[in-house]
């Protein structure tokens, strides 16, 4: 089935289902323009085909998807031509999925980060394997959890959500499912048969009963204490207070707080405000407001940075503008939520 994605993305009708696998594995899934408008032209075309009872997301090789093309990005804005028509039609991707009509089952077996959070946890069915690493590292490169994040990472159990946010920590398949990330859990050695039976029955969640499993939470309640004690804080400014008055003689406040000192400190006020609007936005409104955030963020400093010392020079060490937590004031943040006029994202 040809959807104009190319090489880089593949459509199959397999049984009952709509099976749609991202073909760049030597980019680990990276995706592209292409693939975004692809992927939307088969969810219309897959919505009202009654041959088609569900849609099942995954990825080729050992990466289900680690983000967007960032490089691309980085060239496009560095070159005065950043792709905002790439990011908005990837947006109204985003947005569209919660309202799918039919099962969207991702299965998520390997690296799954940024863009691929988008494509993937916003459906209906998020199965993890134990090889599934997830994480939202925005902030380590000058940008924000975009894709929908300020959707998805509020309502996560224990302020978990503003963790990954500001930390960008990668989580497994135990944590992603007491958070409430993952709907299930499940044994990469299974995968070709639930694969098999969804394409067979279209009954997704009669192949679960059989195949979920209930594995324990990577991160253990001591720190998962701490994250609800430190990261439900009302600003930023008491949450790394908080962490600050325990680094001496602990070691997960220390540690949390000397990741989040290596982070935009932009980033990581953009991120808080964000996360914490989130919880009373529709999947709508959080998109919106992250194509606004995301137009300031092109325009800026510190994503071009964050790209540049981590994967152009690669020496690790960012120079952001301004350096430090307490440079940043409420009203260098506001501009980022700050209506776009004729530019909103249309949905």
């Amino acid at each position: 089935m040809d959807f104009g994605g190319g090489e880089e993305i593949r459509f199959e009708r397999m049984g009952r289902a709509g099976i749609v696998t991202m073909t760049r594995p030597q980019a680990l899934n990276a995706i592209t323009h292409r693939m975004i408008n692809a992927l939307s032209r088969a969810l219309d075309a897959w919505e009202t085909d009654p041959a088609i009872d569900l849609v099942l997301l995954k990825g080729e090789g050992r990466a289900f998807s680690a983000g967007g093309d960032i490089m691309a990005v980085y060239e496009g804005g560095k070159a005065g031509n950043p792709p905002v028509e790439f990011f908005a039609d990837e947006y109204r991707l985003n947005a569209r999925i919660p309202r799918f009509p039919k099962p969207y089952v991702s299965l998520i077996d390997g690296i799954v980060m940024g863009g691929g959070v988008g494509l993937s946890f916003h459906g209906s069915y998020r199965l993890l394997t134990e090889n599934a690493q997830f994480a939202m590292p925005e902030v380590g490169i000058g940008f924000f959890p975009d894709v929908g994040g300020s959707h998805l990472l509020p309502g996560l159990e224990d302020s978990f959500g503003v963790y990954l946010a500001l930390t960008g920590e990668r989580i497994r398949y135990g944590d992603a499912l007491w958070s409430g990330l993952a709907t299930h859990a499940i044994k990469a050695a299974d995968q070709a048969d639930i694969i098999q039976r969804l394409t067979e029955t279209g009954d997704v969640d009669a192949v679960l009963r059989d195949h979920a499993i209930r594995p324990d939470a990577e991160t253990g309640p001591p720190a998962r204490e701490a994250i609800a004690r430190h990261f439900s804080k009302g600003t930023l400014a008491e949450v790394t207070a908080s962490l600050e008055a325990e680094a001496t003689g602990d070691e997960f406040a220390s540690r949390t707080l000397a990741t989040i000192a290596q982070r935009s400190p932009t980033s990581l006020n953009v991120a808080f405000r964000q996360i914490r609007a989130g919880h009373s936005l529709s999947m709508d409104d959080c998109m919106r407001m992250e194509f606004r955030i995301l137009v300031r963020m092109l325009e800026g400093h510190d994503f071009y940075e964050g790209i540049r010392a981590a994967i152009v020079d690669k020496d690790r060490q960012p120079k952001w503008r301004p350096a430090g937590l307490g440079s940043v004031a409420p009203g260098d943040v506001d501009p980022y939520f700050a209506s776009l006029g004729e530019r909103e994202l249309a949905l």
